[in-house]
């Protein structure tokens, strides 16, 4: 596109821009009379975008922030796999109580480092995809524990220097191949692009997710953080993607109806004590008509219970338990075979107003729980009865892949938004390659847009052999179930903690707008800080920003020894520029 085209469009957005602040007002002091009902809308949120859109493009600058010049040390060598809200060290603060100590608890302000974690020693850069799905380097995740204990299964294998992946699990010793070939067989969608997004609770070293990739389903393989497995960081480190998490006291942070499917490979969740409350989340995250998968216990019991170091009455009446709890939330056994068994999520009302009933348990949820919120929000003990309004949302009814991502979702507020937001994105994503070429090459896999509204970043690099975690900030309007209608991956996370994934885990990190907005919440220092925690050596940041923090982030980034260059934007607007920067590969100069 030519610069006068960009112009062209630019004038046209001033305009409708105008227009439309101006009908925002109108119907804003109309609302004020009806008690803020116009405001208080729950995806509302295309209103507060275009009011940040039209304030940032101001033509009157504001004072630029101004840092002064700082040099951060590195972090001692012991700190290299640092995960600061799931911290071993902290575990004995917390109770063991349903492994309470193993969720997010961070560290307090004054314990917060200001340093640079250093890699390991010997440290390479990643092997690159696809190749990194097969192998990594044995110095990059230093794990002896879990290929000792692990060898037999098959997990993974150390030969040299490299950590090899065989495809192995406890369910599948013959290959996470044929196991997945399997389960084709039994769930048709999985095959005929039904189903596009999945979460692995439990998920060993990812290669189930790192298998449906090359089937074009997309996986979130989940792990609480591990003193000996390193589980989430050999999934990352091989280009799967990954985030540190464990079923416990909270719920995961993604909205409901997120999921196409949901699997449990032994992964030795409880699934029916405390009420229930692990099934009843995997019930809120899953898509109506949505899939759940579970091999190893007590599936199969009759053939398998002696290898469990249990009886067979006791695998008897857990199954029985099992199938009397998923029945009570409205899953229904949809195929079974051999070792794997599949539920299907309800999409029938009908189903759910039977539970409607006085001392029915599980109760249905009340008006006071809102289904979608998924960051520190404690778990209940009741069935999230899906939203009627969004009902096409089901995953019978919902645009099969690859036409859903740019198909406008049910569950966004306005399609004209979502359509401009979409087409933007393009514009940006051609403007970001030709300043960055190494996006599109086998140098950048995992990426992480860090402050996304519609996974438009995500849904325009959707041809290149990357994946895109996308965040939606828990401050900031809920688009991330929009995120999730389009095929897309996410999560909930506020910027003010740390993310929950292992150092060196992403190859490029991406911000659009996120210091204006969280600055008077967040100390941008440490928000750069984490950034540099989590990108691998030699990885790329690109900060698109208000002219006001562009500067400050060049200096603060200096003094964590990155490389930056400021750019225009693709429009050239002087309040907006854009910092390309890279992480510098140096090592530790203590021992571990």
């Amino acid at each position: 596109m030519e610069l006068k085209d960009y112009n062209q469009g630019r004038l046209h957005d001033q305009i409708s821009k105008v227009v439309t602040v101006g009908i925002i007002l109108v119907l804003w002091h109309f609302s004020f009379y009806l008690g803020g009902l116009f405001c208080s809308m729950k995806y509302e949120f295309v209103i507060k975008e275009i009011v940040k859109s039209v304030e940032s493009s101001e033509m009157t600058l504001s004072p630029s922030v101004q840092v002064e010049s700082v040099s951060f040390p590195q972090c001692s060598a012991n700190l290299q796999d640092y995960t600061p809200c799931t911290d071993p060290k902290r575990w004995k603060k917390y109770g063991k109580q349903r492994l309470t100590f193993m969720e997010r608890h961070c560290p307090p302000a004054f314990d917060r480092k200001e340093c640079l974690v250093p890699p390991p020693d010997g440290y390479k850069e990643p092997i690159r995809w696809p190749e990194s799905k097969n192998e990594c380097w044995y110095r990059n995740v230093p794990y002896d524990w879990i290929n000792k204990q692990k060898s037999n299964q098959h997990w993974l294998r150390k030969e040299g220097e490299k950590f090899y992946f065989p495809g192995g699990g406890t369910m599948f010793p013959d290959g996470v191949g044929a196991y997945v070939n399997l389960m084709q067989n039994l769930i048709p969608g999985m095959k005929d692009r039904t189903i596009r997004t999945a979460i692995d609770t439990g998920c060993g070293v990812a290669s189930w997710g790192g298998d449906l990739l090359d089937r074009g389903i997309l996986t979130v393989s989940l792990a609480p953080r591990d003193n000996h497995e390193a589980q989430v960081q050999f999934a990352l480190e091989r280009g799967i993607p990954a985030i540190l998490g464990i079923l416990s006291t909270h719920r995961l942070p993604f909205p409901s109806s997120s999921f196409d499917m949901a699997h449990c490979s032994r992964c030795l969740i409880p699934w029916t004590e405390f009420g229930g409350v692990y099934l009843l989340e995997v019930h809120r995250i899953l898509r109506p008509g949505g899939f759940w998968v579970l091999s190893g216990p007590p599936i199969n019991y009759e053939k398998q219970w002696r290898g469990w170091d249990t009886t067979i009455e006791e695998q008897k009446t857990n199954h029985e338990k099992l199938q009397a709890l998923l029945t009570s939330m409205c899953f229904k056994l949809y195929n079974k075979k051999d070792d794997i068994a599949v539920w299907q999520k309800s999409s029938n009302q009908s189903c759910y107003k039977q539970l409607d009933t006085p001392n029915n348990y599980p109760p249905i949820c009340d008006d006071s729980i809102e289904p979608d919120s998924g960051w520190y929000t404690p778990l209940r003990p009741c069935v999230n009865v899906p939203d009627q309004k969004y009902k096409k949302s089901s995953l019978q009814l919902i645009t099969k892949w690859p036409k859903r991502l740019h198909a406008t979702p049910k569950r966004v507020a306005s399609d004209g938004a979502f359509k401009q937001d979409d087409n933007k994105w393009k514009i940006r994503v051609n403007y970001y390659k030709k300043l960055l070429p190494d996006i599109g090459t086998d140098k950048i896999r995992n990426v992480m847009d860090m402050n996304t509204v519609y996974g438009g970043l995500a849904a325009a690099l959707v041809e290149d052999p990357l994946w895109v975690m996308n965040v939606v900030s828990s401050y900031a309007p809920n688009t991330l179930p929009v995120v999730f209608d389009r095929g897309l991956i996410g999560t909930f996370h506020d910027w003010c903690e740390a993310f929950s994934t292992y150092p060196r885990t992403y190859d490029l990190l991406h911000v659009d707008g996120l210091f204006t907005t969280a600055s008077h919440r967040c100390d941008m220092k440490y928000v750069l800080l984490e950034m540099d925690r989590i990108l691998r050596p030699k990885g790329y940041a690109i900060i698109r920003e208000s002219s006001n923090f562009v500067e400050a982030i060049a200096t603060i980034a200096k003094g964590m020894k990155w490389d930056c260059f400021k750019e225009a934007t693709e429009y050239n607007i002087e309040t907006e520029k854009v910092l390309i920067c890279r992480k510098k590969l140096w090592y530790s100069q203590q021992s571990a």
